[in-house]
């Protein structure tokens, strides 16, 4: 039988109160706690801050991709929650803004709009979009799913990257060369000249990499001004495309739309009135915040976890 003997009644005296004050502390740091700890235990697959790395919700993302006249999803190419949430964006600025959005890739060439206009138009297949076109072997599971959207919606698809032959032929010879090709050949590009600033860190970091022997016989400057006549090329056609009232939702490698250059540069050089909102896709090992280094790279940052796995 239990010994009650030095039992402690119940006595209120006993009882020390804690002031509203300090229950409302202690309240606060049980809620942090709890939320940290089910964040960790729910494992999710990505975060979204702003350029300042506050935190922020995919509906925040939304409604301001609305309201902007060009949206520019900087992705990583072999990342599946990048092509997942790209998906989940077009679809959902397709309900809200109709007939007003149009789609724009790097992916797709120039020399391939009359292909795509007629994928989306259902006059060929997959099959011969991808035979005849020069699709990333990705295509498939990564940019087939946009171009199906824009399919059912009936929105238009813009090519508006610089064929890779001429990128090519800049690559080795200077952005002289381009002014050798036939006037037919220059309608795929950029106006030339195109002129590039090889000061924007965008190009001289890139500069500076191939000068210290990454890139062999090539010169430095063009390989920075191959990348160049992208970024010109994919704002051009971009703008050539896009009128005032709508939104166009472009999917580009993040280096493209980055620190707010590169593309973003030659959009604000032919229309500096343009509202333009840039996402930037980063990898970390933690989701909690945003890291130092990844701030300040787009007005939206999208972070995945480190192990999360690539499409290819």
């Amino acid at each position: 039988m239990a010994n009650f003997t030095n039992f402690a009644p119940y006595n209120r005296s006993n009882i020390t109160l804690l002031s509203p004050v300090k229950t409302q502390k202690y309240l606060s740091l049980l809620l942090v706690c709890s939320a940290l700890f089910a964040f960790r235990m729910d494992k999710p697959a990505y975060r979204i801050f702003d350029k300042d790395g506050n935190a922020c919700s995919y509906e925040q993302l939304l409604e301001a991709a609305q309201q902007a006249d060009i949206v520019l999803f900087g992705e990583q190419h072999n990342n599946p929650i990048c092509h997942w949430l790209q998906v989940e964006l077009t679809q959902d600025l397709a309900q809200a803004k109709g007939k007003n959005l149009m789609l724009g890739a790097e992916m797709f060439e120039t020399d391939n709009q009359l292909l795509i206009n007629e994928y989306v138009q259902k006059t060929i297949t997959a099959k011969q979009l991808e035979d005849e076109g020069k699709m990333w072997s990705n295509f498939k599971t990564d940019y087939k799913p946009l171009l199906d959207i824009a399919q059912q919606q009936g929105l238009a698809v813009v090519a508006t990257n610089i064929p890779r032959r001429y990128a090519s032929l800049v690559s080795k010879k200077g952005l002289k060369a381009l002014e050798q090709l036939d006037q037919e050949a220059k309608q795929y590009i950029a106006p030339l000249p195109i002129a590039v600033d090889f000061s924007l860190p965008c190009y001289a970091n890139m500069i500076q990499m191939m000068s210290g022997g990454h890139g062999g016989d090539m010169s430095p400057e063009n390989f920075a001004a191959a990348q160049a006549v992208k970024d010109a090329t994919m704002a051009h056609f971009i703008l050539k495309n896009w009128t005032v009232g709508k939104t166009l939702i472009h999917y580009n490698g993040a280096y493209h739309s980055d620190n707010f250059e590169s593309i973003v540069w030659y959009l604000k050089k032919q229309n500096p009135q343009l509202n333009i909102l840039t996402i930037s896709s980063v990898e970390q090992k933690q989701l909690e915040s945003l890291m130092p280094e990844n701030q300040n790279l787009a007005s939206f940052i999208l972070v995945i976890p480190q192990s999360m796995t690539k499409s290819y």
